[in-house]
């Protein structure tokens, strides 16, 4: 029976340890997502005419436009919008990949920051910065509507009026 009893206490000393390690791994989570709640980039068209604000998850939570913005022809004022939200949301998803690598990446062997900088390399068909090389990669090529039958890149979000 003793020989039952050490490996019941043994057992229960490794379930203990596995706990104090699941403690250590999800203690930062807390703090971790009070950053990502707190997240705002803050992205200027070189032009200084429009400003977006984006957040938490890439959410746009602001877009203002100068007068000079406004005095734009209507094509070249939706470029430089699309561009400079592009901008903003891209930072804030990159802060954001950031954040959970610093608190739980290596608890969990996540590279969180990479991946979002595949993805949108990827998608946007730019080339990714690599941190931990500070090399470029080639673009991904972009594909094109013929590829893909469901390419939406030229519909609008909006809806139309």
């Amino acid at each position: 029976m003793s020989a039952d009893l050490e490996r019941l206490a043994a057992e229960f000393e490794r379930f203990q340890a596995r706990i104090r390690q699941a403690e250590v791994n999800f203690g930062g989570v807390a703090e971790m997502q009070e950053q990502v709640a707190r997240l705002e980039v803050v992205a200027t068209s070189p032009d200084r005419t429009v400003r977006v604000v984006a957040g938490a998850g890439g959410a746009v939570t602001d877009i203002q436009l100068t007068p000079d913005a406004m005095r734009q022809a209507a094509p070249a004022l939706a470029a430089t919008i699309m561009e400079t939200l592009r901008t903003a949301v891209a930072e804030a998803v990159r802060r954001q990949a950031s954040i959970v690598d610093e608190s739980v990446g290596a608890a969990f062997g996540l590279n969180t920051i990479n991946q979002v900088g595949q993805a949108q390399a990827e998608a946007l068909g730019t080339a990714t910065e690599e941190s931990s090389s500070h090399h470029r990669q080639p673009s991904a090529p972009r594909r094109s509507a013929s590829d893909d039958e469901d390419d939406y890149s030229q519909d609008s979000i909006f809806r139309k009026r």
